[in-house]
């Protein structure tokens, strides 16, 4: 975005040079490139949102070279959902969340690939750690996104924001592999529009003096958070773009809106006063799957619940995390959803102890439901260092605990499939020409 008088300084996104022009700049003088920034308050704003670009495929194709120019859908097996695909596979009408058999239909060309959350997680942590050298005021949204404040920061970088943050795009383009988008702004709301604004590899910037104007002519999903519902129940009562809510009645918008009616008009007028806060506690850790097929037997989701509980124990150790309140994820045939939960003695990392107490919740849930997705979660977290002592009448833990240490060391050596518990190897039996899953699960954001 750009708002008022042509600004003398282009910024360059690839070399870093600042230039002084008297008329705008196509290129770059010093290396070519057209990516410049240019923006009348380029150098005064400072909040910004980092959006990782299609996350789990963008690492995909940077480890197989061979995938850069194929569609690439990271998710689950015909039954599971899109995780995320890269930007290929959106120009066929691919989606986050889509159903996975929708978007074979629409791409079925494809490369589908079970997501590595492990491998997601350590990258993540990556352009993390990158974040927090720029500025303590880093607040995470998810495992690819962010929100940073580098008010106050132009005197340790030795820049303004915007050239610090072009500077950091460039540096995880470098050293990680991946790109990212960002926008800039003096709002989070409007930092989170400008990154959608010019994907992948975007750098937008929205600024006060044309912040009510950007935003007047735009659809009403634009607001993060605005599902189809809420857009729908608006546009009953006459507000179909951003700018209508402007001046619109503060008691019409609670009856339609709620409580959020009043943060929606301020947002319409460009009002946000929320600030960065910097990183939220992680409130759960967990591993889920959908099922290639229905299961109601208790002995064919039990191999299942297993390979969950490794994944999910694994997690919980690469995150320095161990959980007291265990929870099991059960959807039925019919989309209902079932959570049961119980609370440890003390806290875990251990698969194994994980699996006794989902083991325990699941055979009660067996109870002749047809399941589509099973899934086991840890919550209530302490420091590693508090869990899995066990006690006089629990001589068990300690040792489960030295023996899955051995095993994850044998694992971290020679991969995941080197060794593993013979139940996780245990089919179910099914009728001739059925199957069941044996797909990696779709995890969940381990931040949320």
């Amino acid at each position: 975005m750009s708002a008022g008088p042509f600004p003398l300084r282009s910024l360059c996104r690839d070399c870093l040079a600042d230039h002084d022009a008297a008329v705008p700049l196509r290129r770059c003088p010093a290396c070519g490139s057209p990516r410049l920034i240019r923006h009348t308050e380029r150098d005064t704003l400072s909040l910004a949102h980092i959006d990782c670009d299609a996350f789990y495929a963008t690492i995909e194709k940077r480890d197989d070279p061979s995938l850069q120019d194929k569609p690439v859908i990271v998710g689950g097996g015909k039954r599971g959902v899109v995780s995320t695909c890269c930007y290929i596979a959106r120009t066929y009408g691919v989606r986050s969340a889509m159903p996975m058999f929708k978007a074979l239909k629409a791409c079925p060309e494809a490369v589908v690939i079970k997501p590595d959350m492990a491998k997601y997680v350590a990258v993540g942590r990556e352009v993390r750690r990158m974040m927090r050298e720029l500025t303590p005021l880093v607040e995470p949204l998810s495992i690819d996104e962010a929100f940073l404040d580098l008010s106050g920061t132009e005197r340790l970088h030795h820049a303004s924001p915007a050239a610090t943050l072009a500077r950091f795009a460039r540096h995880v383009e470098a050293e990680l592999g991946i790109t990212v988008s960002i926008g800039l702004s003096y709002a989070k709301f409007l930092a989170k529009v400008a990154s959608d604004l010019d994907k992948p590899r975007g750098f937008s910037i929205i600024g006060r003096a044309e912040a009510v104007g950007f935003l007047a002519d735009k659809p009403l999903g634009l607001i993060p958070g605005m599902g189809p519902a809420s857009v729908a129940k608006l546009a009953e009562g006459g507000f179909r773009l951003i700018g209508d809510l402007r001046e619109a009645p503060v008691d019409k918008l609670f009856r339609l809106a709620g409580k959020d009616g009043p943060r929606l008009k301020n947002l319409a007028n460009g009002i946000d006063p929320r600030q960065v806060t910097p990183e939220r506690e992680t409130k759960s850790v967990s591993s889920e799957t959908t099922l290639d097929v229905d299961l109601a037997r208790f002995e064919e989701l039990e191999p299942i619940l297993w390979r969950l509980c490794e994944k999910t124990s694994k997690r919980l150790k690469a995150q320095e995390l161990a959980g007291r309140t265990i929870t099991l994820k059960l959807k039925t045939a019919d989309f209902h959803i079932i959570t049961r939960a119980a609370r440890l003695p003390e806290p875990t990392q251990l698969a194994a102890r994980l699996f006794t107490a989902g083991r325990d919740l699941l055979k009660r849930e067996c109870n002749g439901a047809q399941y589509r997705l099973i899934g086991i979660g840890t919550s209530d977290f302490s420091p590693p260092g508090d869990a899995d002592h066990g006690d006089l009448a629990d001589t068990a833990t300690p040792r489960l605990k030295a023996m899955e240490g051995a095993l994850d060391k044998l694992r971290a050596r020679y991969g995941d499939a080197a060794i593993g518990k013979g139940l996780s190897l245990r089919l179910p039996q099914r009728p001739a020409g059925s199957a069941i899953s044996r797909k990696a699960p779709e995890e969940e954001d381990p931040d949320a």
